[in-house]
């Protein structure tokens, strides 16, 4: 197979192409280093006031 048949391929399927580099981007960005505390703070977000309602005079949560 020779180049212009390889470009050929690639150029015939470039969604696909772009898709996987999307697909592959998505998952590096997901388990960068540091993201391990924002999910858990996301994740605890149902459990945070369980055991009273939430006061509407408090100020917000700090955000980290």
């Amino acid at each position: 197979m020779d180049f212009h048949a390889i470009w050929e391929q690639i150029r015939d399927n470039w969604l696909l192409i772009w898709m996987g580099t999307f697909f592959v981007a998505v998952i590096i960005w997901a388990y960068r280093p540091g993201s391990r505390a924002i999910d858990a703070d996301i994740a605890n977000i149902p459990f945070r006031h369980e055991d009273k309602p939430v006061d509407p005079s408090q100020p917000k949560e700090p955000q980290p």
